[in-house]
């Protein structure tokens, strides 16, 4: 009786649980009422804004500004906020309107924080709702009261709204119609994306383990096996050959391989996260071993696949032959006490809801995973697409990013529990306390030379989180911290259209257990360089390698009815 009623207030809600949010706004709401002294002071900062917001503007109405206002202001956004930032926001009555704004979102924020008595994790969760609601209200979002807008409905004549009204119906039936955006169809996998010659040589129901062609005539003895994360599709590591990591690897001379995941539905509903480590890194790493016999390989994960990864390098560690020479993790958590904002909707209430969600077809559908990190970052990749598209009339070009982004996958209901509950909410992997085939594994069995790589603006996988495997293993560390977020930071290319003329990156390097414990420490001391990360990397896969060559492999048949080229059939299951 329960499934039903649940089901239709999780579609309602789109997956996100009323309870967890009742729960957290009670929490902050009933401490409110009984602290009468954080009442008092909040009271104090409301009249202390309005004094401040009408001193702001008295001040501007002597000095007679009729253009952007150089009058002191009485607040400014903040760094990452540009909302705000155009001239054309400077001049009144904008000036005031966006001040007025600014003013009570600073209120707001010190109104769901510091109430003595609130957990940790509710007020999280109030502060975080209470943004949201206020960005959604922004006066960037409404015609009125955007200066950009109405300066552009004025020249054209209305037709940006008339072409954002279209832009708007477009997407609208995109989404009733279960399509993907406009525009993705120029970066098909195989067509668009995904285009370095390779070849399919391995199989089983959850992977497809693809051997990319050599592109010198001597390749390193070493193999790359590459593990990505399996909630989106393989190819953020190969988009077009201007921005493919694997062609730049191929190019310098590795061997690489790289996992395409399955995707599943609902007959994958029993899977679970010992299966991706077995069906999918184990049974990888046995393939590229059997191909290259008697030589040790490096092994790369990527987001979720490098905590897959780290798990595999664990178990393999406390072995007495461990087939990685090095281990290279991308903005992967090993450690999830501190998981960033996608902790807010981490709770025991909020797990319970996905189970009844995913209970019905046996999987989470991709597409709920990307609205919770589009909500993260709701600035960027929410109002700002609605200002751009729907206000100003514009159309944001599709790139290989955005195709990929678009292309989600679906995740099997047994792991995606798994994964919240063992790893994000009790943190079994950090703590010792994850079993595998019955046993618990212990990161600190890693000793392989680590490569850690973390990005400045992540919202998925927070650098201070990543930092943290440093203080897990017992291995030598180099830990690197580049500019951009999640996805921008990691396929970063040193040259080419695709290049980042602003990319910057710190690196050092420390034994087991040496560096030090607070990442900002480390952030004051690491050195910092120019440029894309990835020629530092590969460096130093070179010094960890033999330095032995070997001639350039072919991919020949393991499988009946293999290899196929790349980029194989899995990657295409919609």
């Amino acid at each position: 009786m329960d499934l039903p009623v649940k089901l239709a207030l999780a579609r309602l809600a789109n997956g996100i649980s009323p309870a967890s949010l009742a729960l957290a706004y009670s929490d902050w709401f009933t401490h409110l009422l009984v602290s009468p002294s954080k009442q008092m002071d909040l009271a104090a900062s409301a009249l202390r804004k309005a004094v401040m917001w009408q001193h702001y503007i008295t001040h501007a109405l002597r000095c007679g500004c009729v253009g952007p206002c150089t009058c002191a202001s009485c607040i400014e956004p903040l760094p990452q906020d540009k909302r705000f930032s155009p001239k054309d926001w400077a001049a009144p009555p904008f000036s005031a309107i966006s001040r007025a704004f600014l003013l009570q979102e600073q209120w707001w924020g010190e109104a769901t924080t510091g109430v003595r008595g609130v957990s940790k994790h509710h007020e999280k969760v109030a502060e975080f709702t209470a943004r949201q609601w206020l960005d959604m209200w922004s006066p960037s979002n409404f015609i009125a009261t955007n200066p950009q807008v109405l300066k552009q409905t004025a020249m054209t004549g209305g037709m940006n709204l008339s072409n954002g009204l279209a832009n708007w119906w477009r997407d609208a039936l995109a989404v009733l119609g279960d399509r993907k955006p406009r525009g993705v169809e120029q970066f098909l996998p195989g067509k668009g994306v995904a285009l370095t010659p390779g070849k399919v040589v391995f199989r089983n129901r959850l992977i497809e383990l693809i051997q990319y062609e050599p592109a010198t005539p001597t390749v390193r003895t070493e193999p790359l096996l590459i593990v990505p994360s399996w909630i989106m599709k393989y190819y953020v590591l190969d988009l077009t050959p201007d921005d493919s990591m694997i062609r730049f690897l191929v190019g310098r001379g590795h061997t690489v391989f790289a996992i395409s995941w399955a995707n599943p539905g609902s007959e994958g509903r029993n899977l679970g996260l010992e299966d991706y480590l077995k069906l999918g890194v184990m049974a990888a790493v046995r393939a590229v071993r059997s191909r290259s016999p008697g030589t040790g390989m490096h092994a790369v994960g990527y987001c979720l696949g490098g905590t897959l990864l780290a798990m595999a390098a664990a178990v393999l560690g406390a072995g007495r032959h461990n087939p990685f020479t090095t281990v290279t993790l991308l903005a992967a958590e090993t450690d999830f006490k501190e998981p960033g904002e996608l902790g807010l909707f981490i709770d025991e209430s909020q797990i319970a809801f996905l189970e009844d969600l995913m209970a019905e077809r046996g999987y989470l559908d991709g597409r709920r995973m990307a609205g919770a990190f589009a909500l993260i970052n709701s600035k960027d990749l929410v109002w700002s697409k609605l200002v751009h598209e729907y206000l100003m009339g514009a159309q944001t070009p599709m790139t290989a990013l955005r195709a990929w982004n678009a292309d989600a996958t679906r995740l099997p209901a047994r792991m995606h529990s798994e994964y919240l509950r063992r790893l994000y909410l009790n943190n079994e992997l950090a703590e010792g306390r994850f079993k595998v085939a019955g046993r618990a594994i212990s990161l600190v069995n890693i000793k392989v030379p680590l490569f850690a790589v973390a990005t400045e603006r992540d919202h998925v996988s927070p650098w201070p989180s990543v930092y943290k495997i440093q203080r897990l293993t017992h291995a030598t560390v180099t830990f690197l911290l580049t500019s951009g977020g999640h996805n921008v930071g990691i396929v970063n290319p040193p040259a080419g259209p695709q290049a980042h003329p602003q990319a910057s990156y710190r690196v050092a390097s420390h034994g087991p257990h040496e560096a030090p414990a607070d990442p900002q420490a480390w952030r004051e001391a690491a050195p910092s360089f120019k440029g894309s990360w990835w020629p530092c990397w590969q460096q130093w896969l070179a010094d960890h390698s033999s330095g032995e060559r070997a001639s350039a492999p072919v991919a020949g048949e393991m499988q009946e009815g293999l290899p196929v080229p790349a980029p194989g059939t899995y990657v295409h299951q919609t």
